[in-house]
């Protein structure tokens, strides 16, 4: 039986959300605008210079805006676009999906 499933969306999908930390990146940042420490403190796993390659790649693909406050010291801040705030929808079944994989897996990954 043949699907009308269109690979080319999942795989632009891929393209700009896939990868080890985009995903977490968007979530923290459906929570509000954030700023780069506090993101480094909120993934403690990843390395400053991939969170930086990651929001400028979620930034060239119009996910997330970069904020300048023009103060004394500098102050940037991470939103989401509304094309960033999109993705509540993928995030959201992710979530509901990974805390039932979670229940009825034996070693949960976390």
């Amino acid at each position: 039986m043949a699907h009308s499933f269109n690979f080319c969306a999942v795989r632009s999908t891929l393209n700009v959300v896939g990868g080890k930390w985009k995903l977490l990146i968007l979530s923290y940042l459906l929570e509000g605008p954030r700023r780069y420490g506090e993101m480094m403190r909120l993934i403690p796993e990843i390395s400053e210079k991939m969170l930086i390659q990651e929001l400028r790649e979620l930034e060239a693909d119009l996910l997330v805006e970069r904020k300048i406050y023009h103060q004394v010291p500098p102050k940037v801040e991470y939103l989401l676009t509304p094309y960033g705030q999109a993705t509540r929808p993928l995030i959201s079944a992710m979530l509901n999906w990974g805390e039932a994989y979670m229940k009825r897996a034996a070693n949960p990954v976390c």
